[in-house]
């Protein structure tokens, strides 16, 4: 005969509070009962837990993202270093880390209900240190083949999957009522460390006279091991936390999924790929400005991402995506007059005004996708169900195939360059692109007769 110990007489598991029933953790951290819908368990510890695990996850993926983007501020110093880099080559360098982070995105996202949450977040606090050590050893090495440095540089992209991974661990902890703010400021957050980096890399290499371009990478080290300690500490595994591949199986057969990730590659690629590039374009373009401008990109493309998700809750989606994407082509052609006139101050503030508005749209695109299969799925339960399990897999899918747009912009400016000789080419494409996103958009889901024009998506 066997007997089983309840929770609260298993010396392996602790209480967490008493009026938390049923709440308690294992060694290891592991939460066994947590249920962020059960609202006396949210009040009483829930809430506690949850901003804690938060403010973990935050600093870990900013850490991510700096990493992700430290190539796009330190390739512009390597030729001052002793590195003799065409503006292809260079072009390559800042565009290969965003192939590897769009790639890593749905691996990662797998991995926390396989491994945990806290667990998965030491782990790729962790390998961060790879590619920033790495990248600390090359600059001291300007013989190095191109190939190898190339290689270096995409090891930076497993920074980008830090995003798909934090988002999906945050997402277990809170409720569906908050859930919605709180994946908001995770995003935010880990987004503004693309501008910290670019910020930060231009007074770390100079302090005390010259350059030492290995600080780039050595200031991260602590900063990883430090993001690894407070995991480790502060943040905690559930134990009901669980992958659903049916979610990404329904999602792939759904043509909204496809849709959706197209025009996510226009709000979300072009930040990432406008951040990586940017601080290429203006050494090139403008050597005179100090490069220490290129973080206001990133920085204003990244406070303006919640404020779309917030028009779109009142305006819908689609349309603050449409009137994105107006805005985004009106921003390039203004970088366009900008070139032309060689006029920094247009330029500059044109490109700002493309990051502004590739966050207002980041923003809408994401708030759309819950909505679109929601409004599609008609009012049976059942088919209601399918439906939000497939706007879940759509989530990540979108994110994955959006990044991607770190990796094709870059390209365009280095295809244009080549080909024409100036940036204007790859801005004219981008335009026209913009226009078929918009023009997508609106057919898809505002145009009158559309399957979708009936709901405010």
């Amino acid at each position: 005969m066997t007997s089983t110990l309840s929770p609260t007489t298993d010396p392996t598991r602790t209480p967490i509070h008493p009026d938390a029933a049923g709440l308690t953790q294992r060694p290891g951290r592991w939460l066994d009962g947590y249920d962020p819908e059960d609202a006396a368990q949210w009040q009483s510890a829930g809430r506690r837990i949850a901003r804690r695990n938060l403010a973990c996850s935050i600093f870990a993926e900013f850490l991510g993202f700096s990493v992700w983007a430290l190539w796009s501020i330190v390739v512009p110093q390597l030729n001052r270093v002793g590195f003799t880099l065409t503006l292809d080559q260079q072009f390559w360098l800042v565009s290969a880390p965003s192939l590897v982070g769009a790639t890593l995105r749905l691996p990662y996202t797998f991995a926390v209900p396989r491994f945990g949450g806290r667990n998965w977040t030491i782990v790729s606090a962790l390998l961060l240190l790879i590619p920033t050590m790495s990248l600390a050893w090359a600059v001291h090495h300007p013989g190095l083949p191109f190939g190898a440095l190339l290689g270096i540089s995409l090891l930076a992209g497993v920074g980008g999957g830090n995003f798909a991974s934090s988002m999906a661990n945050i997402s277990f902890f809170y409720p569906t009522s908050e859930k919605g703010r709180a994946l908001g400021l995770n995003a935010a957050g880990g987004n503004v460390g693309t501008a910290a980096v670019q910020l930060a890399v231009p007074v770390v290499i100079t302090v005390g006279g010259g350059i030492s371009l290995d600080r780039a990478g050595l200031m991260i080290v602590p900063l990883a091991l430090l993001a690894a300690l407070l995991a480790w500490r502060f943040m905690n595994n559930l134990s009901h936390a669980t992958g659903d591949p049916r979610a990404y199986a329904a999602a792939v057969r759904h043509p909204h999924t496809w849709v959706l990730s197209f025009v996510y590659i226009g709000t979300f690629g072009s930040f990432i790929g406008y951040s990586g590039a940017f601080p290429t374009l203006l050494r090139t373009q403008f050597p005179h400005v100090t490069l220490s401008l290129a973080f206001l990109g990133a920085l204003v493309g990244s406070l303006s991402r919640p404020s779309g998700g917030t028009l779109a809750d009142r305006l819908g989606g689609a349309r603050v995506t449409v009137a994105a994407f107006a805005a985004m082509a009106l921003g390039a052609l203004g970088a366009v007059g900008g070139l032309r006139l060689h006029s920094f101050p247009l330029f500059f503030g044109s490109f700002l005004w493309l990051f502004v508005f590739s966050g207002i749209g980041n923003g809408s695109v994401y708030r759309m996708i819950p909505a679109i299969f929601a409004a599609t799925a008609g009012e049976d339960a059942a088919a209601r169900t399918a439906a939000s399990r497939a706007a879940a897999g759509c989530l990540g899918i979108a994110g994955s195939v959006g990044a991607f747009g770190g990796f094709l912009i870059p390209r365009g400016f280095a295809l244009s360059t080549r080909l024409t000789g100036t940036l204007q080419a790859a801005l004219w494409c981008f335009i026209a692109v913009y226009l078929v996103m918009l023009a997508t958009t609106w057919a898809m889901y505002l145009r009158r007769g559309s399957a979708a024009s009936t709901h405010r998506i």
